[in-house]
Protein backbone atom coordinates (compact mmCIF):
# COMPACT_ATOMS: atom_id res chain seq x y z
CA UNK A 1 0.00 0.00 0.00
CA UNK A 2 1.07 3.52 -0.86
CA UNK A 3 0.14 6.45 0.97
CA UNK A 4 -2.10 9.61 -0.81
CA UNK A 5 0.62 11.90 -0.20
CA UNK A 6 3.36 9.93 -1.84
CA UNK A 7 1.11 9.39 -4.62
CA UNK A 8 0.41 13.25 -4.76
CA UNK A 9 4.00 13.72 -5.22
CA UNK A 10 5.44 11.26 -7.83
CA UNK A 11 2.79 12.33 -9.91
CA UNK A 12 3.82 15.91 -9.47
CA UNK A 13 7.43 15.15 -9.46
CA UNK A 14 6.36 13.16 -13.36
CA UNK A 15 4.51 16.28 -14.17
CA UNK A 16 7.34 18.30 -13.89
CA UNK A 17 9.91 16.54 -15.65
CA UNK A 18 6.86 16.51 -18.88
CA UNK A 19 7.03 20.14 -18.89
CA UNK A 20 9.00 21.83 -21.36
CA UNK A 21 10.41 18.04 -22.31
CA UNK A 22 11.88 17.86 -26.38
CA UNK A 23 9.70 15.02 -27.47
CA UNK A 24 11.26 14.40 -29.83
CA UNK A 25 10.65 13.13 -33.20
CA UNK A 26 6.73 12.07 -33.49
CA UNK A 27 6.08 8.48 -33.72
CA UNK A 28 3.44 7.00 -35.69
CA UNK A 29 2.02 3.41 -35.13
CA UNK A 30 2.12 1.47 -38.13
CA UNK A 31 1.58 3.57 -41.11
CA UNK A 32 -1.46 5.60 -39.25
CA UNK A 33 -1.48 8.82 -38.36
CA UNK A 34 -4.91 9.46 -36.21
CA UNK A 35 -5.35 11.10 -33.54
CA UNK A 36 -5.66 9.04 -30.96
CA UNK A 37 -5.92 11.71 -27.78
CA UNK A 38 -9.73 11.75 -29.51
CA UNK A 39 -10.29 7.97 -28.74
CA UNK A 40 -12.90 7.22 -26.34
CA UNK A 41 -14.77 3.51 -24.96
CA UNK A 42 -11.59 2.13 -25.72
CA UNK A 43 -8.37 1.64 -24.36
CA UNK A 44 -5.34 2.12 -26.44
CA UNK A 45 -2.61 -0.18 -25.34
CA UNK A 46 0.68 0.49 -27.26
CA UNK A 47 3.28 -2.68 -26.56
CA UNK A 48 6.70 -3.27 -27.83
CA UNK A 49 10.53 -3.59 -26.38
CA UNK A 50 11.84 -1.79 -23.76
CA UNK A 51 13.32 1.55 -24.80
CA UNK A 52 11.94 1.92 -28.54
CA UNK A 53 10.00 4.74 -27.51
CA UNK A 54 6.34 3.55 -25.72
CA UNK A 55 6.99 6.32 -22.89
CA UNK A 56 8.06 9.12 -25.69
CA UNK A 57 4.59 7.94 -27.75
CA UNK A 58 2.67 8.11 -24.69
CA UNK A 59 4.23 11.29 -23.87
CA UNK A 60 3.08 12.66 -27.15
CA UNK A 61 -0.29 12.12 -27.00
CA UNK A 62 -0.31 13.49 -23.52
CA UNK A 63 1.03 16.42 -24.87
CA UNK A 64 -2.25 17.22 -26.56
CA UNK A 65 -4.55 16.72 -23.90
CA UNK A 66 -1.80 17.66 -21.15
CA UNK A 67 -4.64 20.22 -18.61
CA UNK A 68 -7.18 17.55 -18.46
CA UNK A 69 -5.06 13.81 -18.03
CA UNK A 70 -2.91 12.32 -15.46
CA UNK A 71 0.62 10.65 -16.25
CA UNK A 72 1.72 7.70 -14.25
CA UNK A 73 4.90 5.68 -14.94
CA UNK A 74 4.92 2.48 -13.35
CA UNK A 75 8.88 2.09 -13.69
CA UNK A 76 9.01 5.34 -10.90
CA UNK A 77 10.84 3.26 -7.79
CA UNK A 78 8.91 5.19 -5.55
CA UNK A 79 5.71 3.19 -7.05
CA UNK A 80 7.14 -0.04 -6.19
CA UNK A 81 4.35 -2.34 -5.02
CA UNK A 82 1.40 0.09 -6.74
CA UNK A 83 -1.77 -2.29 -6.16
CA UNK A 84 -5.58 -2.18 -7.30
CA UNK A 85 -6.03 -0.55 -3.77
CA UNK A 86 -3.65 2.10 -4.43
CA UNK A 87 -5.61 2.86 -7.53
CA UNK A 88 -8.25 4.07 -5.67
CA UNK A 89 -6.22 6.66 -3.85
CA UNK A 90 -4.76 7.51 -7.62
CA UNK A 91 -8.36 8.19 -8.72
CA UNK A 92 -9.36 10.27 -5.71
CA UNK A 93 -6.85 12.87 -6.51
CA UNK A 94 -7.62 12.74 -10.20
CA UNK A 95 -10.78 13.83 -9.16
CA UNK A 96 -9.90 16.73 -7.58
CA UNK A 97 -7.86 17.65 -10.55
CA UNK A 98 -10.86 17.18 -12.60
CA UNK A 99 -8.84 14.66 -15.14
CA UNK A 100 -10.76 13.18 -17.90
CA UNK A 101 -7.99 10.91 -19.42
CA UNK A 102 -5.34 8.53 -17.75
CA UNK A 103 -1.93 7.79 -19.24
CA UNK A 104 -0.32 4.76 -17.21
CA UNK A 105 3.53 3.62 -18.46
CA UNK A 106 4.61 0.27 -17.76
CA UNK A 107 1.41 -0.78 -16.67
CA UNK A 108 2.38 -4.90 -16.51
CA UNK A 109 4.15 -3.96 -13.71
CA UNK A 110 0.83 -3.55 -11.19
CA UNK A 111 -1.49 -6.55 -10.99
CA UNK A 112 -4.72 -6.53 -11.37
CA UNK A 113 -4.69 -3.52 -12.96
CA UNK A 114 -7.25 -4.48 -15.90
CA UNK A 115 -9.93 -4.32 -13.32
CA UNK A 116 -9.30 -0.49 -12.95
CA UNK A 117 -9.10 0.03 -16.54
CA UNK A 118 -12.43 -1.61 -17.00
CA UNK A 119 -14.06 0.41 -14.75
CA UNK A 120 -13.06 3.68 -15.66
CA UNK A 121 -13.65 2.83 -19.37
CA UNK A 122 -17.00 2.51 -17.99
CA UNK A 123 -17.24 5.63 -16.50
CA UNK A 124 -16.46 7.53 -19.80
CA UNK A 125 -12.67 7.93 -18.97
CA UNK A 126 -9.87 8.07 -21.66
CA UNK A 127 -7.45 5.28 -21.29
CA UNK A 128 -3.60 5.06 -22.49
CA UNK A 129 -1.18 2.45 -21.83
CA UNK A 130 2.12 1.27 -22.49
CA UNK A 131 3.75 -2.32 -21.15
CA UNK A 132 6.92 -3.94 -22.80
CA UNK A 133 5.43 -7.85 -22.18
CA UNK A 134 3.11 -9.24 -24.98
CA UNK A 135 1.87 -12.05 -23.42
CA UNK A 136 1.01 -10.57 -19.84
CA UNK A 137 -0.31 -8.52 -21.44
CA UNK A 138 -2.81 -10.31 -23.53
CA UNK A 139 -4.11 -12.38 -20.50
CA UNK A 140 -4.90 -9.35 -18.72
CA UNK A 141 -6.75 -8.03 -21.89
CA UNK A 142 -8.36 -11.24 -22.85
CA UNK A 143 -10.70 -11.21 -19.26
CA UNK A 144 -11.68 -7.58 -18.64
CA UNK A 145 -11.00 -5.29 -21.32
CA UNK A 146 -12.55 -8.02 -24.24
CA UNK A 147 -13.80 -5.90 -26.83
CA UNK A 148 -12.56 -2.69 -25.39
CA UNK A 149 -9.41 -2.29 -26.10
CA UNK A 150 -7.30 -1.14 -29.24
CA UNK A 151 -3.62 -2.83 -28.99
CA UNK A 152 -0.64 -1.46 -31.94
CA UNK A 153 3.35 -2.62 -31.31
CA UNK A 154 5.55 -0.21 -31.63
CA UNK A 155 9.05 -0.96 -32.47
CA UNK A 156 12.24 0.97 -32.96
CA UNK A 157 12.91 3.19 -35.59
CA UNK A 158 11.58 1.98 -38.76
CA UNK A 159 13.95 2.66 -41.90
CA UNK A 160 11.47 5.77 -42.75
CA UNK A 161 11.37 6.54 -39.56
CA UNK A 162 15.70 6.69 -39.54
CA UNK A 163 15.42 8.89 -42.22
CA UNK A 164 13.25 11.27 -40.47
CA UNK A 165 15.15 11.45 -37.60
CA UNK A 166 18.68 11.70 -39.39
CA UNK A 167 17.04 14.74 -41.74
CA UNK A 168 18.17 13.12 -44.71
CA UNK A 169 16.47 11.19 -48.14
CA UNK A 170 16.81 7.33 -48.91
CA UNK A 171 20.09 6.22 -50.34
CA UNK A 172 21.95 3.21 -50.45
CA UNK A 173 24.59 4.89 -48.43
CA UNK A 174 22.08 5.68 -45.60
CA UNK A 175 20.55 2.13 -45.66
CA UNK A 176 23.77 0.78 -44.92
CA UNK A 177 24.18 3.11 -41.86
CA UNK A 178 20.96 1.55 -40.65
CA UNK A 179 21.82 -1.54 -41.19
CA UNK A 180 24.49 -2.13 -38.82
CA UNK A 181 22.94 0.29 -35.94
CA UNK A 182 19.00 0.16 -36.04
CA UNK A 183 17.05 2.26 -35.26
CA UNK A 184 17.20 2.35 -31.48
CA UNK A 185 16.39 6.32 -30.41
CA UNK A 186 18.85 6.39 -27.57
CA UNK A 187 21.99 4.37 -29.75
CA UNK A 188 20.94 7.07 -32.80
CA UNK A 189 21.31 9.97 -30.38
CA UNK A 190 24.62 8.73 -28.60
CA UNK A 191 26.32 6.43 -31.16
CA UNK A 192 27.43 4.24 -28.33
CA UNK A 193 27.13 0.55 -28.23
CA UNK A 194 27.22 0.26 -24.87
CA UNK A 195 23.70 1.39 -25.21
CA UNK A 196 22.57 -1.41 -26.93
CA UNK A 197 24.35 -3.73 -25.10
CA UNK A 198 22.80 -2.28 -21.59
CA UNK A 199 19.28 -2.87 -23.38
CA UNK A 200 19.67 -6.35 -24.56
CA UNK A 201 21.17 -7.28 -20.55
CA UNK A 202 18.16 -5.31 -19.25
CA UNK A 203 15.40 -6.71 -21.40
CA UNK A 204 17.40 -10.08 -20.39
CA UNK A 205 17.70 -9.50 -16.44
CA UNK A 206 14.99 -7.15 -15.70
CA UNK A 207 12.14 -8.30 -17.99
CA UNK A 208 12.57 -12.08 -18.28
CA UNK A 209 14.63 -13.31 -15.44
CA UNK A 210 13.48 -10.97 -12.51
CA UNK A 211 9.76 -11.41 -13.57
CA UNK A 212 9.56 -15.21 -14.10
CA UNK A 213 12.10 -15.86 -11.28
CA UNK A 214 14.33 -17.71 -13.51
CA UNK A 215 17.76 -18.97 -11.53
CA UNK A 216 19.64 -19.53 -14.28
CA UNK A 217 20.64 -15.88 -15.66
CA UNK A 218 24.10 -17.33 -17.13
CA UNK A 219 21.92 -20.00 -19.23
CA UNK A 220 19.00 -17.36 -20.40
CA UNK A 221 22.23 -15.02 -21.19
CA UNK A 222 24.12 -17.52 -23.45
CA UNK A 223 20.93 -18.64 -25.22
CA UNK A 224 20.19 -15.03 -25.82
CA UNK A 225 23.91 -14.62 -27.68
CA UNK A 226 23.66 -17.45 -29.73
CA UNK A 227 20.45 -16.51 -31.21
CA UNK A 228 21.57 -13.03 -31.66
CA UNK A 229 24.40 -14.52 -33.49
CA UNK A 230 22.41 -17.05 -35.84
CA UNK A 231 19.67 -14.76 -37.07
CA UNK A 232 17.82 -15.93 -40.14
CA UNK A 233 18.90 -19.78 -39.52
CA UNK A 234 16.09 -22.33 -38.51
CA UNK A 235 16.13 -23.24 -35.07
CA UNK A 236 14.62 -26.05 -32.77
CA UNK A 237 13.90 -26.20 -29.43
CA UNK A 238 15.38 -29.84 -29.13
CA UNK A 239 18.41 -29.08 -30.97
CA UNK A 240 18.99 -25.86 -28.62
CA UNK A 241 18.03 -28.07 -25.60
CA UNK A 242 21.04 -30.31 -26.66
CA UNK A 243 23.25 -27.22 -27.05
CA UNK A 244 22.91 -25.51 -23.87
CA UNK A 245 22.80 -28.92 -21.70
CA UNK A 246 18.78 -28.65 -20.40
CA UNK A 247 17.52 -31.41 -19.68
CA UNK A 248 13.59 -30.46 -19.64
CA UNK A 249 12.35 -29.24 -22.96
CA UNK A 250 9.54 -27.53 -21.15
CA UNK A 251 12.29 -25.26 -19.63
CA UNK A 252 13.80 -24.61 -23.31
CA UNK A 253 10.30 -24.15 -24.59
CA UNK A 254 9.36 -21.49 -22.00
CA UNK A 255 12.73 -19.51 -22.85
CA UNK A 256 11.98 -18.90 -25.90
CA UNK A 257 8.40 -17.51 -25.32
CA UNK A 258 9.75 -15.24 -22.76
CA UNK A 259 12.51 -13.85 -25.77
CA UNK A 260 9.45 -13.50 -27.71
CA UNK A 261 7.04 -12.02 -25.31
CA UNK A 262 9.80 -9.79 -24.74
CA UNK A 263 9.69 -9.06 -28.04
CA UNK A 264 13.57 -9.24 -28.69
CA UNK A 265 13.28 -12.03 -30.71
CA UNK A 266 10.57 -13.34 -33.44
CA UNK A 267 10.80 -17.17 -34.42
CA UNK A 268 8.99 -17.51 -38.38
CA UNK A 269 7.20 -20.81 -38.58
CA UNK A 270 7.54 -22.82 -41.61
CA UNK A 271 4.58 -22.81 -43.89
CA UNK A 272 2.53 -25.55 -44.29
CA UNK A 273 -1.26 -26.78 -44.74
CA UNK A 274 -1.33 -28.06 -41.34
CA UNK A 275 -0.94 -25.77 -38.04
CA UNK A 276 0.59 -29.21 -35.94
CA UNK A 277 3.24 -29.89 -38.23
CA UNK A 278 4.36 -25.71 -38.39
CA UNK A 279 4.28 -26.43 -34.51
CA UNK A 280 6.88 -28.84 -35.01
CA UNK A 281 8.84 -27.40 -38.25
CA UNK A 282 11.99 -25.59 -37.15
CA UNK A 283 11.12 -22.03 -37.00
CA UNK A 284 13.40 -19.21 -38.45
CA UNK A 285 15.13 -16.98 -35.60
CA UNK A 286 15.13 -13.33 -36.46
CA UNK A 287 15.93 -10.01 -33.88
CA UNK A 288 14.07 -6.89 -32.96
CA UNK A 289 16.94 -4.61 -33.98
CA UNK A 290 20.19 -5.40 -36.09
CA UNK A 291 21.96 -2.77 -33.93
CA UNK A 292 21.86 -5.87 -31.12
CA UNK A 293 23.23 -8.14 -33.70
CA UNK A 294 26.07 -5.85 -34.64
CA UNK A 295 26.77 -5.43 -31.20
CA UNK A 296 26.09 -8.48 -28.99
CA UNK A 297 26.87 -11.16 -31.83
CA UNK A 298 29.36 -13.80 -31.31
CA UNK A 299 30.54 -13.11 -34.34
CA UNK A 300 33.47 -11.43 -35.42
CA UNK A 301 31.98 -9.39 -38.34
CA UNK A 302 28.06 -10.59 -38.88
CA UNK A 303 26.96 -11.71 -42.38
CA UNK A 304 25.51 -8.85 -43.68
CA UNK A 305 23.08 -11.01 -45.85
CA UNK A 306 21.83 -12.28 -42.92
CA UNK A 307 21.81 -8.48 -41.60
CA UNK A 308 19.62 -7.80 -44.72
CA UNK A 309 17.59 -10.70 -44.10
CA UNK A 310 16.70 -9.33 -40.54
CA UNK A 311 15.97 -6.13 -41.77
CA UNK A 312 13.25 -6.85 -44.54
CA UNK A 313 12.00 -9.41 -41.89
CA UNK A 314 11.49 -6.30 -39.17
CA UNK A 315 10.15 -4.17 -42.34
CA UNK A 316 7.51 -6.89 -42.77
CA UNK A 317 6.50 -7.50 -39.60
CA UNK A 318 5.80 -3.82 -39.02
CA UNK A 319 3.07 -4.27 -41.08
CA UNK A 320 2.18 -7.80 -41.54
CA UNK A 321 1.41 -10.74 -38.44
CA UNK A 322 0.72 -13.45 -41.10
CA UNK A 323 4.35 -14.30 -42.59
CA UNK A 324 6.15 -17.67 -43.14
CA UNK A 325 9.12 -19.17 -44.67
CA UNK A 326 8.76 -21.53 -47.66
CA UNK A 327 10.79 -24.93 -47.91
CA UNK A 328 10.16 -27.50 -49.58
CA UNK A 329 12.76 -28.43 -53.06
CA UNK A 330 13.78 -25.54 -52.60
CA UNK A 331 13.27 -22.28 -50.15
CA UNK A 332 11.61 -18.90 -50.02
CA UNK A 333 12.13 -16.45 -47.48
CA UNK A 334 9.63 -14.87 -46.17
CA UNK A 335 5.14 -15.64 -47.49
CA UNK A 336 3.00 -12.89 -46.41
CA UNK A 337 -0.69 -13.97 -46.04
CA UNK A 338 -3.50 -11.62 -45.93
CA UNK A 339 -6.56 -13.00 -44.45
CA UNK A 340 -5.76 -16.76 -44.93
CA UNK A 341 -4.23 -15.92 -48.26
CA UNK A 342 -0.82 -15.65 -49.98
CA UNK A 343 -0.80 -12.16 -51.08
CA UNK A 344 3.51 -11.92 -51.48
CA UNK A 345 6.31 -13.89 -51.85
CA UNK A 346 9.62 -12.36 -51.25
CA UNK A 347 13.42 -13.48 -51.36
CA UNK A 348 16.45 -11.76 -49.87
CA UNK A 349 19.84 -11.62 -51.17
CA UNK A 350 22.43 -8.90 -50.49
CA UNK A 351 23.89 -9.36 -54.07
CA UNK A 352 23.44 -12.00 -56.83
CA UNK A 353 25.90 -13.36 -59.05
CA UNK A 354 26.74 -16.47 -60.87
CA UNK A 355 27.40 -18.40 -57.79
CA UNK A 356 23.53 -17.84 -56.06
CA UNK A 357 21.42 -16.51 -59.46
CA UNK A 358 20.01 -19.92 -59.89
CA UNK A 359 19.27 -20.98 -56.43
CA UNK A 360 17.88 -17.88 -55.39
CA UNK A 361 15.31 -17.51 -58.62
CA UNK A 362 14.62 -21.34 -58.32
CA UNK A 363 13.06 -21.00 -54.82
CA UNK A 364 11.53 -18.00 -55.54
CA UNK A 365 9.61 -19.18 -58.49
CA UNK A 366 9.11 -22.60 -56.65
CA UNK A 367 7.28 -20.36 -53.88
CA UNK A 368 5.07 -18.52 -56.87
CA UNK A 369 4.41 -22.19 -58.64
CA UNK A 370 3.12 -23.28 -54.87
CA UNK A 371 0.78 -20.41 -54.18
CA UNK A 372 -0.24 -19.47 -57.89
CA UNK A 373 1.64 -15.97 -57.61
CA UNK A 374 3.03 -14.76 -60.95
CA UNK A 375 4.86 -12.05 -59.09
CA UNK A 376 7.67 -11.63 -56.68
CA UNK A 377 10.83 -9.66 -55.82
CA UNK A 378 14.18 -10.22 -54.46
CA UNK A 379 15.25 -7.79 -52.51
CA UNK A 380 18.84 -6.66 -52.78
CA UNK A 381 21.29 -4.33 -51.04
CA UNK A 382 21.56 -2.10 -54.58
CA UNK A 383 20.63 -4.08 -57.67
CA UNK A 384 17.93 -3.52 -59.86
CA UNK A 385 16.69 -6.08 -62.84
CA UNK A 386 13.45 -8.03 -64.27
CA UNK A 387 13.42 -12.12 -64.77
CA UNK A 388 10.54 -12.93 -66.66
CA UNK A 389 9.62 -17.08 -67.38
CA UNK A 390 6.40 -18.69 -68.52
CA UNK A 391 4.25 -15.60 -67.22
CA UNK A 392 6.23 -15.25 -64.09
CA UNK A 393 7.62 -12.10 -63.19
CA UNK A 394 10.58 -11.69 -60.46
CA UNK A 395 11.90 -8.25 -59.90
CA UNK A 396 15.07 -7.06 -58.43
CA UNK A 397 15.00 -4.15 -56.01
CA UNK A 398 17.23 -2.33 -53.55
CA UNK A 399 15.73 -2.45 -50.00
CA UNK A 400 16.40 1.58 -50.25
CA UNK A 401 13.71 1.25 -53.11
CA UNK A 402 11.64 -1.32 -51.86
CA UNK A 403 10.75 -0.19 -48.35
CA UNK A 404 9.49 2.92 -49.75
Amino acid sequence: MIDTKTIEQVIESQRRRLVGKDLGQPRHLGNEKSKWNTLQSHALIVTGIRRCGKSTLLQQIHEESKDTAVYVNFEDPRLAGFSLEDFNRLHQIAEERKVEIYFFDEIQNVPQWESFVRFRLDEGYSIFISGSNAEMLSKELGTKLTGRHITKELFPFSYLEYLEFIKQDSSAENTYQYLKGGGFPEFLKTKLPEVLVQVFNDILIRDIAVRYHLKQHLVLQQLAVWLVSNVGKPVTGNSLRKIFEISSSSTMSEYLKYLSDAYLFFFLPKYSYSPKVQMVNAKKVYCIDNGFIEVNSLSASADEGRLLENLVFMEIRRKWTEVFYFSEKRECDFVIFEKKKAKYVIQVCWQLNENNLSREIQGLKEAMQFFGLDYGQIITFNQSDMFEENGLKMELIPFHVWVN
